[in-house]
């Protein structure tokens, strides 16, 4: 019965069947109607007056017999056809409605109609199909259902700063505020937000689509990782926290794009730093584990939900946004961090044991492939 279940083999046994049905229907019908029609003349030939020549009686009956036979064998290739017919289509359609399902459904979902669904048949490979169908139509309801939110994150994201723009000049046109470097240096910020946001769209929209510039190199990723603390100390100490960089080989060489690769730790660092209160502590750690290079950011903040691991990487998500807006963050430094580190052949990875117990980033490179690494390395 598993094999019936397979298209292949459906398709064998329907013409077997209807193989079967024919050369039964025909076979009962000749039996029967040969039988009937041979008597039918025989007695006409015998029931003839006069002697009936032996030799002409001969030729009589066999010239009978074959006109029984072949009409017989008329009679029932027909009834066979007309059922063979009859069990092909309903065998056909059996098989041929799912398909027919599909291709409406697939009608409706380049109409917009992003929720249809088809059902899933008996056959293995007409399954594999209709399952394949419905993934996909669940994938685009889920672009779909991006694109639209994403639409309205842009809008309110660009609400913010534009709002504020607009609440300075009113200001200014009727006299509330005076023009002076403090009203101009506001507004100078609200515009260097919407810049940033710009530009953080676009290159969104280019590591998304694969259209990233990467300037491949082997770079040693320990000093990296030390210029970018270097950097950013001055916000620890501004908020009373303190980095350790404990990088467990050194050196360690990794194919990848150095700027791509400051940016990301930019923005695991500043994130770590941004979302750990007062008195705590941001580690920046670096292993090798096999042929990858782990680069952990460590911090013992505001850490993160299991609802929010799942959504950390999304586009304008955010864990704590009073926190966020105040820090001017966009909510998309992580997507991008992530397709770029996809676009170099790494990944980014986030863990945390629960809300108010910290989170650990992890960016991981695959390791240079050159005979000076693979030396250093043993």
């Amino acid at each position: 019965m598993k094999l019936l279940r397979q298209l292949r083999w459906q398709l064998i046994a329907a013409q077997m069947l209807v193989v079967f049905v024919g050369a039964l229907v025909l076979g009962v019908t000749a039996d029967l109607l040969g039988q009937q029609i041979f008597l039918t003349d025989l007695r006409s030939l015998t029931t003839q007056p006069g002697s009936i020549n032996p030799g002409d009686l001969e030729m009589a009956l066999v010239q009978s017999f074959r006109q029984a036979i072949a009409k017989s064998l008329a009679l029932a290739a027909v009834t066979a056809a007309v059922v063979g017919l009859a069990t092909s289509l309903l065998l056909l359609r059996q098989i041929l409605r799912p398909l027919h399902e599909i291709a409406t459904s697939s009608s409706r979902i380049a109409d917009g109609r992003y929720d249809e669904r088809v059902t899933v048949p008996a056959s293995d490979e007409l399954a594999i199909v209709a399952t394949s169908f419905n993934q996909m139509a669940g994938t685009l309801e889920r672009i779909e259902q991006q694109r639209i939110a994403l639409i309205g994150n842009v809008a309110h994201e660009l609400r913010t700063p534009l709002t504020g723009l607009e609440g300075y000049l009113e200001g200014l046109i009727d006299g509330v505020f005076q023009p002076g470097p403090e009203t101009f240096a506001e507004m100078q910020h609200e515009v260097r937000r919407l810049r940033n946001l710009v530009a953080d769209l676009q290159i969104l929209a280019n590591v998304e689509a694969g259209q990233v510039h990467l300037h491949m190199s082997e770079l040693e990723l320990v000093a990296v990782v030390r210029r970018v603390v270097e950097q950013l100390r001055p916000q620890t100490l501004a908020g009373c926290l303190e980095i350790k960089l404990s990088p467990g080989v050194e050196p360690v060489y990794v194919q990848a794009d150095q700027d791509r690769v400051a940016q990301i730790l930019i923005n695991l660092i500043g994130n770590a730093i941004r979302y750990t209160p007062e008195g705590g502590c941001v580690t920046v750690g670096l292993k090798v584990v096999g042929r990858v290079a782990q680069v952990e950011v460590v911090d013992t903040g505001i850490g993160l939900a299991a609802e929010d691991l799942a959504l950390i990487f999304e586009r304008f998500y955010r864990v704590d946004r009073s926190r966020a807006r105040v820090s001017g963050g966009s909510g998309i430094g992580l997507t991008i961090s992530r397709h770029l580190a996809w676009a170099m052949g790494g990944d980014i990875t986030a863990a945390s044991p629960g809300v108010g117990q910290g989170s650990t980033f992890t960016l991981s490179m695959p390791l240079a492939r050159s005979p000076r690494v693979s030396h250093e390395q043993r």
